[in-house]
């Protein structure tokens, strides 16, 4: 009888030695391999098991890519400023500095508990003035290159939290960490010139190994287009209203215009009798976010009451302002042709205004439009165009309009540059001081950390100032170029500002000199593996390739690109919802550790469903796996002292094994491989049941091949069957093809394609006499004449007869 599976006394033994004698060794021989998980906000109470998915599926990665030859930088630390931290803090009562230090140390607990193989003597946290000294230091660099300014604006505020957002961290509307309602608020704000670099972030996706969806997210974001901006001259009037438009090429069928009720003209277009009609609208407006105005299905708006000019026809144009037109895109005006869009056509017909067809398939006007034509075409009712493929006057009208002075060939983008401040107290201060007469000056590198003063209240003013502006002990400095008195700025950094760069401070996290050595650079950088959920597939994914490109324009790193490769996890769920504490459904880790094992919630943590989709939890599922893991170790310990020659089936079983496991592994198909180690040790026990026991070199492939999944069986099995070195110091085993065939193959024999018998031949043998033994198999039922032998090798035989 075996000794029984004791998941408690295992998993201590083995945290212990691993603890003594590491199993990932930097010996300088090896290749470097940095697989890197996004790193988590200390801001609650501890990790659920979805938290636990990606940290499983990267160790597992990691310890794969060790069995592979490789030294794996395996990092961890903590995203410990911003909103979701203060909130955390606000929300218990306590000061943020003392709730991220106990959340930290309960989080690390947990994340131990999955003896992942994290090195935490490169640990670095956001909050450590020796880190935020080189994220103050890069604001100053990006001052310096005029990437950083201040400028008035209306910004996303969100009233619960009181502080400014960025357009991504508003989600339907709503504020992405407390889920109130935005509204608008004009403040000046620091900002960060990320559409400087659209292009570049565009084009150099082509050579990233990301999911599609991902990358088609970021390029959505950017929103490259190309078109023209044309003048329409307002009747009456020496103004001008400039629009932007993607198509114009229909040009001849824009009936009316449209500004963004922020447009600089928006009240000064408004006739007497339409004033208050208009100012009220633009208050109305004013209380809603760009999401929820792009996402409204009913299409408000004014008439100004005064009329445009088109350029081509003379026609009058009424002009309107409506809120699903943004001031931040294109010029805040666009030409409206309600024939060939769909918001137009819904505006149009709300208000009565004409609609005019400038496309028609095959060139024929259809008089009752019940809806926008956006198909391609022939172009009628635009004079000088008319009969040419749309498709084609989409490209060439641009240049003729430019030609003729009517337009200007443009490219626009629907990136923003990135609203950079935030009105808070825990955030890294923002290291500028305010001059009256040398203006915003940075604060001298050699001076930095600026830090973050301690206080005892820090909740939020909701004034639109920091807390940090009632500190005046602080605000109050002198000017680093003059000498004279000046004030610090008050406003701190938003969370991004730490996660931007992090994962490069990893490498040299000690360095009190540099963000990172040019030599530690070019040996370990950048990440050849990163690991998150798909939340972050724009916000943070897309300021940390915007983070990266600028440190390499300014010689610190020589990659432009952070992220080789990128997996994004899909979340766990419960009861058909995400898992929050509000929700009631959070699972945690710390009991079914306790009652099946670590090795057991890792293995359930990747069965429970394809790595990259959203899966249902269900507790239930872990007695399987447990089941699974009992029925292995027996298996082990059962033949350990067997001797066993292996056999030419064993050698075949365990080729397909190598062969089936890493070809799952390696396509990210974790789930399957599980499914994959149940069905082969199925297979395994069938062999001992026929052949009296199994080989050595059979068990052992198993063991290393489980190795990265269950780490603390494999180690306790492999020192069972008597070595003294890790698990981990071996290599992953190799699958030889000509071992895998099989001599034998399963053909089925069909009469007129109804499959009768199968039959059992050689798998070499030829066509002829595997036909033979197909009609032999099924002589009885060949009651015609046959007529066709039809032979698909190495699947069926199907004889027609007559």
């Amino acid at each position: 009888m075996a000794t029984p599976y004791n998941h408690r006394e295992i998993e201590k033994k083995w945290r212990s030695n691993w603890t003594k004698k590491p199993v990932n060794v930097n010996d300088g021989s090896k290749p470097k391999y940095y697989c890197l998980d996004m790193f988590p906000y200390p801001s609650g109470s501890g990790l659920h098991v979805g938290h636990w998915r990606g940290y499983v599926i990267s160790d597992v990665w990691s310890r794969y890519k060790i069995l592979k030859g490789y030294y794996i930088i395996h990092p961890m630390g903590w995203d410990a400023f911003g909103l979701p931290v203060e909130n955390y803090a606000i929300k218990m009562g306590v000061h943020p500095s003392k709730s991220t230090a106990e959340n930290v140390a309960n989080i690390k607990r947990q994340i131990n508990e999955i003896s992942a193989i994290y090195d935490w003597g490169m640990e670095v946290n956001t909050t450590d003035p020796e880190f935020y000294k080189w994220t103050q230091w890069i604001f100053v660099k990006m001052f310096k290159a005029g990437l950083a300014y201040e400028k008035e604006m209306p910004i996303n505020w969100c009233p619960s939290c009181k502080t400014g957002l960025a357009n991504e961290e508003v989600v339907n509307g709503c504020c992405e960490r407390c889920g109130e309602p935005v509204t608008k608020k004009n403040l000046k704000q620091w900002m960060l010139k990320i559409t400087q670099y659209a292009d570049r972030l565009l084009d150099d996706l082509d050579k990233l190994d990301w999911p599609e969806k991902v990358k088609k997210m970021q390029s959505d974001w950017i929103g490259k287009s190309y078109g023209a901006e044309i003048d329409f001259a307002v009747k009456g009037s020496d103004k001008k209203v400039k629009v932007y438009t993607t198509r114009p090429d229909t040009l001849y069928g824009a009936t009316f215009m449209v500004l963004a009720p922020e447009h600089s003209l928006a009240k000064e277009l408004a006739v007497e009798e339409q004033k208050s009609a208009v100012e009220e609208y633009l208050f109305k407006s004013s209380m809603k976010s760009s999401v929820d105005r792009l996402q409204d299905k009913e299409k408000t708006g004014v008439f100004t009451g005064s009329y445009a000019i088109n350029p081509l026809n003379k026609q009058l144009v009424p002009i309107w302002i409506s809120d699903y037109v943004l001031a931040d895109y294109g010029t805040g005006a666009i030409m409206c042709v309600p024939a060939h869009d769909d918001r137009d056509f819904d505006f149009a017909k709300k208000f009565n205004i004409p609609i005019i067809q400038v496309i028609a398939k095959d060139g024929i006007e259809n008089p009752n439009l019940t809806e926008a034509y956006t198909e391609s075409g022939i172009m009628i009712n635009s004079g000088e165009f008319n009969g040419m493929n749309s498709t084609d006057a989409k490209r060439d009208v641009p240049g003729l309009l430019e030609a003729s002075g009517i337009g200007k060939k443009t490219t626009n983008y629907k990136l923003r540059d990135w609203v950079f401040s935030r009105q808070r107290y825990w955030g890294e201060p923002i290291p500028i001081v305010h001059c009256e007469h040398c203006g915003a000056v940075p604060v001298p590198e050699e001076e930095l950390p600026l830090l973050l003063p301690e206080v005892e209240r820090y909740q939020p003013t909701g004034t639109g100032e920091s807390p940090l502006a009632d500190i005046h002990e602080w605000v109050n400095t002198t000017c680093p170029v003059c000498g004279k008195p000046a004030k610090r700025e008050t406003n701190t950094m938003p969370q991004w500002a730490g996660s931007s760069w992090y994962f490069l401070r990893y490498v040299d996290s000690k360095n009190k000199n540099e963000l990172v050595s040019r030599e530690k650079a070019e040996k370990y950088l950048p990440v050849d593996m990163y690991i998150g959920g798909v939340e972050h597939a724009v916000l943070h994914l897309l300021y940390s390739r915007f983070y990266t490109k600028f440190l390499h324009d300014i010689g610190v790193v020589d990659f432009d690109e952070p992220f080789i490769r990128l997996f994004n996890q899909g979340m766990i769920g419960k009861n058909g919802a995400k898992m929050s504490k509000s929700k009631g459904n959070v699972v945690s880790p710390d009991d079914l550790v306790r009652d099946y094992g670590c090795d057991s919630l890792r293995l359930y943590e990747l069965f429970v469903g394809p790595p990259e989709l959203d899966s249902e939890w269900d507790d239930r599922g872990m007695d399987g796996v447990y089941r699974f893991i009992n029925r292995f170790w027996n298996l082990v310990m059962d033949n350990k002292d067997t001797n066993r020659k292996a056999t030419e089936e064993m050698v075949k079983v365990r080729h397909k094994m190598i062969y089936d496991i890493t070809a799952r592994l390696e396509t990210f198909s974790l789930n399957t491989v599980v499914s994959g180690f149940m069905e082969y040790n199925n297979k395994l026990i069938d062999l001992v049941k026929k052949e009296g026991g199994l080989d050595k070199e059979t068990l052992e492939t198993a063991i290393v091949l489980l190795a990265p999944f269950i780490p603390h069986v494999a180690e306790e099995l492999w020192s069972q069957l008597g070595h003294r070195e890790s698990v981990f110091a071996e290599k992953w085993p190799e699958y030889d093809e000509d071992k895998m065939k099989d001599n034998e193959i399963e053909i089925a024999v069909q009469i007129n394609g109804k499959t009768k018998t199968v039959v059992m031949v050689g798998a070499d043998e030829g066509k002829d006499t595997v036909i033979s033994k197909a009609k032999e198999s099924v002589a009885d039922k060949l009651t015609g004449n046959i007529i066709k032998e039809i032979y698909v090798p190495g699947k069926i035989v199907n004889i027609v007869i007559k």
